[in-house]
């Protein structure tokens, strides 16, 4: 869900070896039985032996039904508790998503015939169709974003244009709007609650916007734009990882990696080992590196071979812009399709399009991101004048010709005098078990939930995944999660990202329970263990593991029953990194790190002073990173505002005339980093990158408020944690996000708590 997150995780046992195992451990399968819901036929199996169905009445019955659907070996189509993620394989996906299909237009047909403007007889069956399909898509999305292969992709290409006609067709259904407007036109609308008006008017708008009012040619254009964009995004989603993991650098001159820490070294060995060099060693050599997050970054940072440094950073900067990898086309077709698709609906631009189910408007989005790329520009200045002096004084002949993949390198360097802190030695601290544990213990305190282990509940894809089991206070599961923690370039994308495995429902009650729990899954880039060392973690990486549970806890900790409003689901998208970056904050908590921060050989605390030292680096460099964000958002913003996609300026003059305001030192005119803006061309976030600092406002002002009751007073911060729990946690879309911001705030937002975190501000503002 967000650009620069990450998250971290171990071992995970697959259900059949889990049971081998239950069956020797007696006590550890009581405790996972004891993280079911309690209705869930899967507390049938025995403690103490893998159970026969004949032994289990439920499970035989589940068995039985299973039988009778001749489609039932695909586990796709499978009645599940959890996703059987590590049972689907490419092969299941061409006739599973088209029977399903099959199944599911025939009961959308049945609804059309009968559907009233009634809940049960409307949105009831309607929850039901959409759900399916959501869960069995995203299972295959999902599966293809982490554990991707060509057969997969064959198999997702060829069945992604039956999945967008099934949902154009939904869309677009004339009986399903015209119930809802029924609906919201009758006498009864006052009476419904906020949630369920919430839902009505969200499918009202989706209808519209989905081209419903369109007729004839115009919804057959509409439909053809629709499938096209589909497919370019998707597109444009396997360049860049195919680009990405096209680059490979093998290194035999240790000299040529002076620099580098060891930890970098030994993955670029362990890498270099997987790639068919079985006697490469972090002390030996030879090193692969790559343009995969931990090994690039590192190279960036450490690397004292300027000329490497370069390599890497231009072939960075130019993934998936020539060859048969471009994407340069596909982003020019792609805006032609939105803007094509924004006239067809109405609308001057795409941007106007994208607005219609947001918070914001272009002209105040646009008013925000003036304000504060304002604000940022003197420190950025500031920032570049003070590391040109560095540089110049540590008598490097680079003082003279600073350039862009020198900048990380010496602002390490920089950081490391200034403020007496090495990154890559803070990773001993940070080792991902003692952060994870860290990081469920704040939960408690603020929220007063328990995350308990369950690894062997659910399938996974992966045996590092990890699945976790979230309590109330009273001890009853609440909620799932999986947590994919380690990059694995082969066949796993970027990023990070939280994402639905299901939603909290009320009509989606499985086996007698009153509602449906809802799942979650997590997933990083982190690097992986090495050796016989546990996953340790730079500080970032710690911060991205705090955001992504921050998205899965609104996800988690919902109380709406609605599916179409729970949890993440209906919450206008600049508002939904609130709690992500509101938890990001709690990583320079003095009681918070120093509670996750051990060394994981000797279990000794992180010093006190260092802790001093990482707050005092908080907004290093904070102006120039403020820029980054805004000169990605308003290139965002201007390709899909002014831009003309059909004239004869190119994106590339677009992003190199923001950069003018928004960059202290000029791009390369080279630079293509469009060609890997995943966000806004294959994500969610076109017309939308500025929600990251539309939710960083929201998120700052809402973590002023603990600041105001002291986040010294244990008990206060409690209570204002249980505030925010059961106002922007609890209530998901079934409040607007302004109204949920006001009833925990007690006011709207403000931009100054974030100038100020900021350090863009004075502290007194």
């Amino acid at each position: 869900m967000t650009p620069t997150l990450l998250t971290s995780a171990s071992h995970l046992l697959r259900l059949s070896h889990s049971a081998r195992r239950l069956a020797r451990n007696p006590s550890s399968s009581l405790r996972l039985l004891s993280l079911l819901p309690a209705s869930s036929p899967l507390r049938a199996f025995c403690p103490r032996a893998r159970p026969s169905p004949i032994a289990c009445s439920a499970y035989s019955t589940a068995m039985a039904d299973a039988a009778a659907d001749d489609t039932s070996s695909n586990p796709l189509l499978a009645d599940f508790d959890f996703p059987p993620f590590d049972r689907v394989e490419p092969s299941h996906v061409r006739p599973g998503i088209r029977a399903l299909l099959a199944r599911l237009e025939g009961e959308l047909e049945q609804l059309e015939k009968g559907v009233e403007p009634a809940w049960e007889k409307l949105v009831h069956p309607l929850e039901r169709i959409v759900d399916r399909l959501d869960v069995v898509w995203n299972v295959v999305d999902h599966l293809k974003a982490v554990k991707d292969s060509a057969d997969l992709r064959a198999a997702v290409e060829d069945v992604q244009p039956e999945k967008v006609k099934f949902y154009l067709r939904l869309g677009q259904s004339k009986p399903i709007y015209e119930a809802f407007n029924a609906i919201r036109n009758s006498s009864d609308w006052d009476s419904l609650s906020d949630a369920r008006k919430r839902v009505v008017e969200g499918q009202i708008k989706d209808a519209v916007l989905g081209g419903v009012a369109l007729e004839d040619e115009q919804r057959e254009k509409f439909n053809q734009i629709q499938q096209e964009l589909e497919k370019l995004s998707e597109k444009f989603s396997e360049n860049v990882l195919d680009a990405t993991k096209k680059f490979e650098k093998l290194i035999t001159d240790k000299k040529e990696v002076d620099g580098l820490p060891a930890s970098a070294l030994g993955l670029a060995a362990q890498t270099a080992v997987s790639k068919g060099h079985e006697n490469a060693s972090a002390e030996n050599g030879p090193w692969m590196i790559t343009l995969d997050a931990p090994s690039f970054m590192a190279v960036m940072q450490h690397a004292k071979n300027r000329a490497l440094r370069e390599e890497v950073y231009r072939a960075y900067l130019t993934r998936a812009s020539s060859g048969d990898l471009d994407n340069t086309d596909i982003i020019s077709q792609i805006l032609k399709l939105r803007l094509e698709k924004a006239k067809l609906l109405g609308y001057k631009n795409f941007a106007e399009v994208s607005m219609a189910r947001k918070m914001a408007t272009v002209d105040r989005v646009q008013e925000l991101l003036e304000k504060i790329r304002a604000a940022s520009w003197d420190h950025a200045v500031q920032d570049m004048e003070d590391l040109k002096a560095f540089v110049k004084d540590s008598g490097s002949a680079e003082a003279n010709d600073l350039a862009h993949w020198d900048l990380n390198f010496w602002s390490e360097r920089l950081r490391e005098s200034k403020y007496d802190i090495d990154e890559e030695g803070l990773r001993p601290y940070f080792a991902l078990p003692k952060v994870m544990d860290g990081l469920f213990s704040l939960a408690n305190k603020l929220f007063g939930i328990t995350v308990e282990a369950a690894d062997g509940l659910a399938p996974v894809w992966n045996s590092d995944v990890k699945f976790y089991c979230v309590k109330d206070s009273s001890n009853s599961p609440v909620a799932y999660f999986y947590f994919d923690p380690y990059s694995r370039p082969s066949e796993k994308r970027g990023g990070a990202w939280m994402n639905v495995v299901f939603s909290r429902s009320s009509v989606l009650a499985r086996h007698g329970s009153s509602v449906r729990l809802p799942v979650a899954h997590m997933v990083c880039n982190q690097m992986p263990p090495v050796g016989d060392k546990p996953s340790l973690m730079t500080f970032r990486e710690v911060e991205t593991v705090f955001h992504e549970f921050g998205h899965a806890l609104q996800h988690m900790l919902t109380r709406q029953d609605e599916a179409f409003v729970a949890g993440i689901s209906g919450i206008e998208w600049d508002a939904v990194e609130l709690p992500s970056q509101f938890m990001e904050n709690w990583c320079y908590h003095k009681n918070t790190l120093l509670s996750i921060a051990k060394h994981y050989e000797t279990g000794e605390p992180l010093p006190e002073e260092i802790y001093a030292k990482l707050v005092a680096a908080k907004n290093f460099r904070a102006g120039t990173f403020s820029l980054r964000q805004i000169r990605f958002a308003s290139v965002d913003m201007e390709l899909h505002t002014t831009y003309d996609p059909s004239g004869p300026v190119s994106v590339y003059d677009v992003d190199r005339r923001v950069a003018e305001k928004t960059q202290v030192l000029a791009p390369l005119p080279e630079d293509r980093f469009l060609c890997g803006f995943s966000h806004i061309f294959a994500g969610g976030y076109a017309a939308g990158y500025y929600s990251y600092k539309w939710a960083e406002v929201l998120s700052a002002d809402a973590f002023s408020a603990f600041e105001d009751v002291g986040l010294d007073n244990e008990k206060a911060i409690e209570e204002t944690g249980r505030r925010f729990r059961e106002t922007v946690l609890a209530l998901g879309g079934g409040k607007s996000p302004l109204e949920v911001f006001v009833a925990f705030r007690g006011r709207e937002p403000s931009p100054e708590p974030l100038l100020r975190h900021n350090g863009l501000l004075p502290v007194a503002a």
